[in-house]
């Protein structure tokens, strides 16, 4: 008797732990703002892994500043390396993917994409705190990059 309850106690915090590893994997799951508030991103899970998508832009459209006369449509991935897809709108773009999480609060192995510049980077997350998140992208070392701090902007 006694060995079938030390087995349950073990199985139990087995259980516990393996539940508490999700949970945390999954605590960097929702909305957040970009560092200068001028988009948000959806980060949900994608196959095991973790994605981001651009689910809102203050300006989805370009201005009278654009000189290719595009003014009232929506800005387009016009940097993009691949000539195919230069046509796909910016809003809705997949621009963060392959994230797994490595344990306290921590995500790496994952490439994010600046449509800004057309380049992809390699990037890591990091969860500062329920809040914020701190995501780095970088080229071959992560001592050579740029960290980016963002704000959860739903209310999970």
């Amino acid at each position: 008797m006694r060995g079938i309850s030390v087995l349950l106690s073990m199985l139990f915090v087995f259980i516990m732990a393996t539940s508490s590893h999700a949970a945390d994997s999954d605590a960097v799951l929702g909305v957040w703002d970009t560092e200068k508030k001028d988009a948000r991103i959806e980060i949900y899970k994608c196959g095991g892994k973790y994605c981001g998508r651009i689910v809102w832009m203050k300006e989805p459209n370009y201005t009278a500043y654009d000189k290719a006369g595009r003014i009232g449509k929506p800005i387009v991935d016009d940097k993009n390396p691949n000539p195919e897809v230069r046509n796909r709108p910016v809003l809705g773009l997949t621009i963060m993917k392959d994230f797994a999480y490595a344990g306290e609060n921590h995500w790496e192995d994952g490439k994010v994409y600046d449509p800004e510049t057309g380049k992809t980077y390699s990037a890591t997350m990091t969860l500062a705190s329920p809040r914020r998140l701190h995501l780095r992208g970088y080229i071959l070392f992560s001592l050579f990059g740029r960290t980016s701090t963002w704000t959860r902007a739903d209310h999970n």
